[in-house]
């Protein structure tokens, strides 16, 4: 979405699991106003309308060979942006090299930190919004590359059907959302469009059986990345997400914290109460206000100091209700018990 861009930096989206970049309608006209910025989304090949032509079940030769791995989706995500993203925003004759501000939720921040791993020429800052610290199954018996031997074919197909009924979607969105006001039965029906092709069974097959990223330069898991990221990065967690939890986004921001990174860049923290797992769909009146903030300071050390919020608890109304933002500050970081930091630190080895 172009809104008339300035020396801001376009602003990429990247979508949770299940969805396409439909699912940011509420946010992206709204980032765009509030940044005057162009915004961009994409579907993960696999995910929304991003599909191989002429699928069969994969079978089809634009599927064999294929694999929907979280090293594909990084792979689409750098291309997109090499060759759609900065052609388009390049100023000629410019003194640096254009960078995007990149805002991943779910899965989509797992795919951020990747891309700020693999190829940090191509960001300018990283939001996590919710985002999962873990991705890739790696079952055995499999390299998730299609076509599928059949007993992973006969699991997908099975588990594939079942997590598209429409009773499923809406106890999912029942379990990711705090509010169930804020989802309709036009998301689910998004949702479960993007199931009807012929290449969706397959294409679940091979995401339950393929790998978690690889990640460059000797970097061990995801909280090695993001202690690695050499990028400024802003984390906005719902505190009711039953499955990143506080106590995961807490961990996360340990691991910014290390000294290697805080002589350089900022990472801060804000928790928005009575927001579930997509805030970006949930809170995005609460979520453009302070990205707005955090991407249009251009200097980088000012973000240190930047109010990103005018009171210590900023109360702000979406339509289905009121939305609490605060900053979590260091010692709310450190005061965590002891089993929280263990299941952090082990789920997001």
């Amino acid at each position: 979405m172009d809104n008339g861009s300035d020396n801001r930096g376009p602003i990429l989206l990247l979508n949770g699991f299940g969805v396409g970049s439909f699912h940011q309608h509420r946010l992206m006209p709204m980032l765009a106003r509030d940044t005057n910025s162009i915004v961009y989304g994409i579907d993960y090949l696999g995910q929304g309308r991003s599909w191989p032509k002429d699928c069969d079940d994969g079978m089809g030769e634009n599927e064999r060979g294929l694999i929907y791995s979280a090293d594909t989706w990084l792979e689409q995500i750098i291309n997109f942006i090499d060759n759609v993203i900065i052609p388009a925003n390049q100023i000629d004759n410019a003194s640096k090299k254009l960078k995007v501000h990149v805002v991943g939720n779910s899965v989509g921040g797992y795919l951020s930190v990747a891309l700020g791993n693999h190829r940090p020429d191509l960001v300018e800052t990283i939001s996590l919004l919710n985002a999962t610290p873990i991705w890739g199954l790696n079952l055995p018996g499999w390299d998730g590359k299609l076509p599928a031997p059949p007993l992973p074919k006969f699991v997908g197909r099975l588990l594939f059907d079942q997590i598209r009924d429409l009773n499923t979607i809406e106890k999912y969105l029942e379990v990711a959302y705090a509010n169930a006001d804020a989802f309709d039965e036009d998301l689910m029906a998004k949702i479960r469009a993007c199931t009807e092709g012929k290449g969706g069974h397959a294409a679940f097959a091979s995401i339950m059986w393929s790998p978690p990223v690889h990640f460059k330069n000797q970097v061990e898991g995801f909280s090695d990345a993001l202690s690695h990221l050499r990028c400024d990065t802003l984390l906005l967690f719902g505190a009711e997400d039953k499955w990143c939890t506080p106590s995961i986004g807490k961990n996360m921001m340990k691991s910014l914290n290390c000294k290697g990174r805080n002589e350089y860049f900022t990472q801060r923290y804000i928790e928005l109460s009575d927001v579930g797992h997509c805030p970006n769909h949930e809170a995005p009146k609460a979520v453009s206000d302070v990205l707005s903030k955090w991407i249009s300071s251009t200097e980088p050390r000012r973000k240190k100091t930047l109010q990103l919020l005018p009171d210590e608890e900023h109360i702000m109304t979406e339509p289905w209700g009121d939305i609490s933002l605060r900053e979590v500050d260091d010692e709310d970081i450190l005061s965590m018990n002891v089993v929280d930091t263990f299941l952090a630190q082990y789920i997001s080895k």
